[in-house]
């Protein structure tokens, strides 16, 4: 059976705004993607119930959407988090993506619907040029951010220093940036669960160990801060 695609994560804020600026009314938006885009069921009521967020428009309808507000589908916008939505906010067709990768139109859908990316190490990298993906989104669109998570997880429980071969083979980054990534990655978390270890017990306590299940369910979030914030 075949599923219709997710709601993309649609910037209602974004919309009304970009609208004001121009000058627009909503009666305006839903003209022109009448007249320009071939929807002839817009209204200024749908064009409204989007900016409140109350819904949220389809892939075609975005895109039919950015074009009356003279403005790019990615303004539009949340922060892409798969293959499909990063694709649509960089305005690009299936078949440009699939082409530009070196795949057959279908086998690139069908990735698509079922967020897994099976390219070649070549077509991989491909991807993150034709998507222009920095490198967390990078990770997270090709598969690779449970895995990250699972190696982080074990190398701040552990020596990190037998972390960095496994780690560098998910994220390509310099070795040296990834061991000073890793050793303050462990840092954090080990100081964090001292401190948990000193408190009285208790509800202090239990706040502590809520605190670290919190660093371990983010810790992928924790690295690329860390990334980040190397020297």
């Amino acid at each position: 059976m075949h599923r219709s695609p997710p709601a993309l994560p649609f910037d209602a804020p974004a919309a009304r705004r970009i609208r004001a600026a121009l000058g627009m009314r909503p009666e305006h938006v839903a003209h022109g993607m009448r007249v320009s885009y071939g929807l002839p069921y817009i209204t200024p009521a749908l064009v409204i119930a989007w900016e409140r967020g109350s819904a949220a428009p389809s892939g075609p309808e975005l895109a039919a959407l950015a074009g009356a507000l003279w403005c790019a589908p990615g303004d539009l916008i949340a922060r892409p988090r798969t293959l499909r939505e990063h694709r649509i906010a960089r305005g690009l067709r299936p078949e440009d993506v699939a082409r530009a990768v070196g795949l057959e139109l279908p086998r690139y859908l069908r990735m698509e619907e079922r967020e897994e990316w099976r390219g070649t190490e070549r077509q991989t990298a491909a991807l993150a040029g034709a998507l222009a993906l920095d490198l967390p989104d990078f990770v997270a669109v090709t598969g690779r951010e449970e895995h990250l998570a699972e190696l982080l997880r074990s190398a701040v429980g552990t020596r990190w220093q037998g972390y960095v071969r496994p780690v560098a083979k998910v994220v390509p980054l310099e070795r040296p940036l990834l061991e000073q990534a890793l050793q303050a990655l462990h840092q954090d978390y080990q100081g964090q669960m001292v401190a948990s270890l000193s408190w009285a017990a208790g509800s202090a306590a239990g706040e502590a160990g809520d605190a670290g299940r919190d660093f371990l369910d983010r810790i992928v979030e924790h690295f690329w801060t860390r990334v980040e914030a190397a020297p």
